[in-house]
């Protein structure tokens, strides 16, 4: 039975922890832009999803060919938005009625003075659920290393298969059939 899947593109840290237990890691080597996108492609049409890519430079072509969604970080940066606005204002309404400061006749509850309370309260739950997710789901602090190559910094192109070990000899051939001067396997 293989590790249970995210449904979008981050991962979680114990979808990772299982993945790397059960699944095997394969990694192409390509000195050609275009052998990694031919195996990109092919790797695609055979049902392989689980891809990554490493490149020297930022590539449009490889980055639209990944499976990659819009990050749900912006969701939960909503999400805390709207609480630290509405405690913003449920603080200060909350301390007028259980103390209430009566002066000159005036209203207790005035709405423009706490705006400022809320929208400060708003910019900082904003800004620490947005921290937090980010780290949560992109999987921070790693349990393992991500496979790192000097030369995918320089001028060569890296293909990431995670997969089950009974699919790593058709990976293996479809990534050596599209040009890999070197497919490593790590566990």
């Amino acid at each position: 039975m293989s590790a249970p899947t995210i449904t979008y593109g981050c991962s979680l840290v114990w979808d990772r922890v299982l993945r790397t237990h059960v699944m095997g890691i394969l990694l192409g080597i390509y000195d050609d832009r275009r052998n990694a996108i031919e195996a990109i492609s092919s790797l695609q049409k055979d049902g392989v999803d689980n891809i990554s890519a490493y490149t020297p430079a930022p590539d449009h072509t490889i980055e639209g060919m990944l499976n990659t969604r819009i990050s749900p970080v912006r969701l939960f940066v909503l999400i805390g938005g709207i609480l630290g606005c509405i405690a913003g204002f449920a603080f200060p309404i909350y301390t007028v009625y259980a103390w209430p400061l009566i002066t000159g006749g005036k209203p207790l509850i005035s709405i423009p003075a706490f705006v400022v309370i809320a929208f400060e309260l708003m910019i900082l739950f904003g800004a620490i659920a947005g921290m937090v997710s980010f780290f949560g789901l992109s999987g921070l602090p790693q349990t393992r290393l991500a496979l790192r190559d000097t030369r995918f910094t320089n001028d060569h192109f890296g293909i990431e298969v995670q997969c089950a070990d009974a699919k790593q000899s058709t990976i293996r051939a479809a990534m050596e059939t599209a040009g890999a001067i070197e497919v490593q396997t790590h566990a």
